[in-house]
């Protein structure tokens, strides 16, 4: 066989008239160009002209060779044209380096012009090369037939070719699986907001032609989109279903409550009919105050156990049971016999629908199982309480900012009945804010929210007398309590606005209808908050300019553009700073349609403006990791002259990121290095918010060497962004948890330490217990979603830079790390899982172990040598007295014996507790920990611990959705519905004492009384 050693023969030949010997070097040439493209390349000219030749019959051979010799010469862009000129001889299977590179390139050049075609006007129409879909379609039928339906689309997604997405899913092995992985495409990767609402209709027509159509991801798809009636007609067409079907309707609307869209929940369920409409009026024979049959079984009442004599009352009972107990109780009867209303099974399928949509049946249990799991450590907060100055206003205000966090929804308030006279101490807007953490503490006790903080409400159209700090403080409680769920208390705070013109209870009531209508768009209220704002008052118009932001969040309506004209007219910076991050909540999820109002505000001379812009920018693209807004940002966090902008652009990457915590640490690894001590508070805190509760080295290692940084605000924002990475991250998962744990301590106890790093400590440790140890920092759902009200929370909270009590707000970040189990009846039946991994991995951290008191420990009896010699003597004159002798050996022994029986039982003692001791070192090192816990209904699961979660087989309670994350509300199906069921019993938060209100003085805060006194033991006879 002949060795090729040179191509000149076959280059020679290109010059000869012939065109058969002139695609005889073509064909030998497109074989050899690999090896010989040097060559080849200095008669690339002759090749080409060979392509744009008329008269030649293979051009598309021409066009093929030339693109490899550019493809060697590494011009691809000229390597791509004459690709697309070789036609169907650039064969997109070939399996070359060459091929794949080009394809890359190709389906790169499309996606560019795809892109730019969809945005363009109709004017400016961008024409698509033929051959250019040609081979990206070829690619695409290439990856399908080989089974690369991922690969196929993934592309498909990139290039916005849905008729192409529909065929790979169409065409996959298990659509099921390949719908999921598309939603979870097009929520991370799709980041045109437009092309991913086409998406999800695309998306939401393939579930429903599935032959067991899956209801949880179309409503959730249906939620992005946001069309309430169609979710309405699918959960009233499974309420009319059997059983399964109507647990699958509790499931979904449980899943979209978990992603917190207020005014979304409250369409759909306004959307469903009446109950009342429905049911049908029965003759039944009832006791004059009884109760019929058939509400004593279904109102929960017995179920339920609680921790007062006053829990069976019914205005007690009414918020926990979740299912309209009150209603359901039976109407007391005028006579001895009346007519009783008797509810259909769909009557009652229907109320407790909408009792889950209103949000009444998931907080009644959230608030029981935060009750009832209650771990916070009180030791912890005295010895906080202890370590700080009386004279410290900041500090003192901070230990009560970290017990609210604490405490966050467990209605738990012992340390602060237990210390009412240190409370007393917070003055003027320190107790503003004392007053307002009850409302985090109590948060979700809405039946009850009013009646809890009355003593400190604006009575009778104005104030009550007291301070208008307690006052206003207790309106933005309220606010605290019902946040995102206001319905019942907006009228109230509305009333409380409208009565005052104390620009503190002003201030509080603004905050306060903010929280209570969240995104609700209240015209009404925007009005009156507006009003508000135009008496120009600085410290009620900064409120009020957030509060706006919060009723309309999301809505990108012209208010935005009225909210930024208000703010270039007035003077007040408060009141600008409280605009801008108003109008950023406003253009909420607007991704590309905010561009215009963000260019606006980031291109403003005022620097505050700017500052608004930077949170605009995080608002609209949270979550989306878009590479423009990225870039925009990082721009302005080195090049702004404003210390502000710079560290607010840093920090706004947390939030677009909030999607991928993995890159956050990356992406401002370099940022945290900066000589600029405002970027390294930014890059702190933006780790601490995107990785929050991850437990994520990268950011550990990035935040430790901060916590010890030479300025104190810097500390402070390490520490506060230190401990949301590390919240419910067990010293068994992260050992670094006991040294952050122990340094916190540190900094508190340490007198020299500077006030703005012991508040961030102080905070730090609020935060690290967060809701009794039971919640976790969750700024999006389960199922992908975005929680708005934790991601407005968040940033809110960051303002807390220049206003303390906006401290509050994370607190609605928090979302409870648990397993909750609910039969058809909305109740917890006795139910048990298995968690196959070491308790201590996912357990609840150690509590501090209180100073050990000295104890007198009884040492042995020195026995001195003159009192060896006094025994010896007295024992020789015993023996004289009775007539008998004693050598001194025997009496020395005998002293001796008497010395050594002291001995002896000092060394048995010594024995005895060496024994103990050995014996508990014996016993730790011999008993190991199990692999494996076994759980109970309801029972606490961090998100790391889902994926050891097992569900037993031969249980008789499976779930409903076993591909479902095992946590949250988790529908239950009874395997054995013929037996009886066994019901969870657990304690409830109930309030006691009328107000609930310590009434020490006038300026002492509200506090609910718990009854949580140990009952007598029985009586019993003793028995020796």
């Amino acid at each position: 066989m002949t060795v090729v050693t040179t191509a000149t023969g076959l280059l020679a030949m290109l010059q000869e008239p012939h065109p058969t010997l002139k695609l005889h070097a073509l064909k030998n040439l497109n074989v050899l160009v690999d090896k010989f493209w040097p060559e080849v390349s200095t008669k690339v000219s002759a090749i080409e002209s060979l392509y744009e030749d008329d008269t030649f019959h293979e051009p598309e051979l021409a066009a093929l060779v030339a693109s490899k010799v550019f493809y060697y010469l590494g011009e691809l862009n000229d390597s791509l044209t004459y690709a697309l000129g070789a036609g169907s001889l650039f064969d997109v299977s070939e399996d070359t380096e060459y091929v794949q590179t080009l394809v890359a390139k190709c389906v790169d050049e499309y996606i560019l012009l795809s892109v730019k075609a969809a945005e363009s006007n109709e004017k400016e129409k961008t024409v698509l090369d033929p051959r250019l879909v040609a081979i990206v379609e070829r690619m695409l039928e290439k990856c399908i037939q080989d089974g690369k339906i991922q690969q196929a689309v993934g592309i498909a997604l990139e290039c916005r070719r849905l008729d192409t997405l529909e065929v790979a899913i169409s065409r996959s092995e298990n659509s099921s699986a390949m719908l999921s992985y598309c939603l979870r495409l097009s929520q991370t990767f799709v980041n045109n907001r437009a092309f991913r609402h086409e998406v999800l209709r695309l998306l939401v027509k393939s579930y429903q032609g599935l032959q067991q159509p899956d209801y949880l991801n179309v409503c959730q798809c249906l939620m992005f989109l946001d069309e309430p009636a169609e979710v309405a007609a699918i959960l009233d067409k499974l309420l009319k279903g059997d059983k399964n079907d109507a647990l699958l309707a509790y499931q979904v609307a449980f899943d979209l409550f978990e992603n917190e869209y207020q005014k979304f929940l409250l369409n759909v369920r306004n959307l469903l009919p009446e109950p009342s409409s429905i049911s049908k009026t029965a003759p039944s024979m009832v006791l004059n105050g009884g109760l019929s049959q058939d509400n004593r079984n279904g109102n929960g009442i017995s179920a339920m156990t609680s921790s007062g004599p006053s829990a069976m009352d019914s205005d007690l009972t009414e918020p926990l049971l979740g299912n309209h107990a009150a209603e359901e109780a039976g109407d007391i009867a005028a006579s001895s016999f009346a007519p009783v209303v008797e509810r259909t099974p769909y009557a009652e399928r229907l109320t407790k629908l909408k009792g889950i949509l209103s949000g009444e049946t998931p907080i009644s249990l959230t608030l029981q199982f935060l009750y009832s799991h209650n771990r916070s450590d009180l030791l912890i907060l005295k010895n906080i309480k202890q370590s700080v100055e009386m004279r410290n206003s900041v500090c003192h205000s901070a230990t009560i900012y970290s017990n609210a966090l604490m405490h966050a929804g467990t209605t738990v308030d012992t340390f602060l009945r237990e210390n009412l006279d240190w409370l007393k101490r917070a003055t003027n807007w320190a107790k503003f804010s004392a007053t307002a953490g009850l409302g985090v503490i109590h948060r979700g006790h809405h039946q009850q929210g009013r009646s809890l903080m009355a003593p400190y409400l604006p009575q009778n159209g104005g104030t009550g007398g007291g301070s208008p700090y307690s006052e206003g403080g207790a309106l933005y409680a309220l606010g605290l309590i019902h946040a995102n769920h206001g319905e019942g208390i907006k009228q109230f705070l509305l009333e409380s606005l409208r009565n005052t013109s104390n620009e503190v209870i002003q201030h509080g009531a603004c905050l306060g209808l903010g929280l209570a209508a969240l995104g609700t768009a209240d015209e009404e209220i925007y009005e009156d908050v507006k009003n508000v704002l135009y008496t120009d008052s600085a410290v009620a118009g900064e409120a009020a300019g957030i509060a706006m932001g919060l009723l309309m969040v999301g809505t990108a309506s012209e208010k935005a553009a009225e909210m930024l004209a208000y703010a270039h007219d007035t003077q007040h910076e408060k009141i600008i700073r409280g605009l801008a991050l108003g109008i950023s909540l406003v253009l909420y999820g607007r991704e590309e349609e905010a561009d215009t109002l963000i260019e606006q505000m980031t291109g403003d001379q005022d620097p505050v403006l700017r500052y608004g812009g930077m949170y605009a920018l995080a608002m609209a693209y949270r979550g989306t990791a878009n590479n423009s807004a990225i870039r925009r940002l990082l721009h302005f966090a080195v090049s702004d002259v404003s210390d502000d902008v710079r560290r607010t652009a840093v920090l706004a990457l947390g939030f677009v990121l909030c999607s991928e915590p993995e890159q956050a640490p990356r992406m401002v690894s370099l940022l945290s290095e900066s000589y600029n001590a405002h970027v390294r508070y930014g890059a702190a805190m933006a780790v601490g918010i995107s990785c929050a509760g991850s437990g994520s080295s990268e950011a550990i290692s990035l935040l430790e060497p901060l916590t010890s940084d030479a300025v104190d605000f810097v500390r402070q924002g390490a520490l506060i962004a230190m401990a949301m990475v590390l919240l419910q991250t067990t010293e068994s998962r992260e050992p670094r948890v006991a040294s952050f744990r122990r340094q916190l301590e540190k900094i508190i106890n340490d007198k020299h330490e500077e006030t703005m790093s012991k508040m961030g400590a102080i905070l730090a440790q609020g935060i690290l217990d967060a809701g009794g140890r039971n919640v976790a920092i969750m700024l999006q759902s389960r199922t992908g979603h975005d929680r708005m009200t934790a991601v407005v929370g968040m940033v809110v909270f960051s303002q807390f830079w220049y206003w303390y009590p906006l401290i509050y707000f994370i607190s609605l970040s928090f979302a409870p790390t648990a397993f909750i189990g609910l039969n058809e009846e909305l109740r917890m039946p006795k139910f048990d899982f298995v968690s196959e991994t070491k308790p201590s991995l996912f357990g609840y951290p150690p509590s501090v172990v209180p100073p050990a008191a000295t104890s007198a420990v009884k040492l042995p009896t020195a026995v001195l040598s003159t009192s060896n010699r006094a025994k010896v003597r007295g024992a020789k004159r015993e023996a004289e007295a009775k007539g008998g002798k004693v050598t001194v050996q025997d009496a020395g022994a005998g002293a001796e014996g008497a010395v050594g029986g002291d001995k002896e039982s000092t060394s048995a003692v010594k024995d005895e507790c060496s024994m103990d001791v050995e014996d508990g070192l014996e016993k730790k090192a011999v008993v190991a920990e199990p692999s494996s816990e076994v759980l109970n209904n309801p029972a606490r699961v961090v998100p790391e611990q889902e994926k050891f979660i097992k569900f037993r087989e031969d249980s008789r309670y499976t779930p409903l959705k076993l591909k479902r994350a095992p946590s949250g509300f988790v529908m239950l199906r009874d395997m054995t519905p013929s037996e009886p069921v066994e019901l969870v019993s657990t304690d409830a938060p109930v309030s006691a004492g009328g107000a609930g209100a310590v009434a020490a003085n006038t300026n002492a805060v509200a506090m609910v009384v718990e009854d949580n006194e140990v009952p007598p033991p029985e009586p019993f006879e003793y028995v020796p």
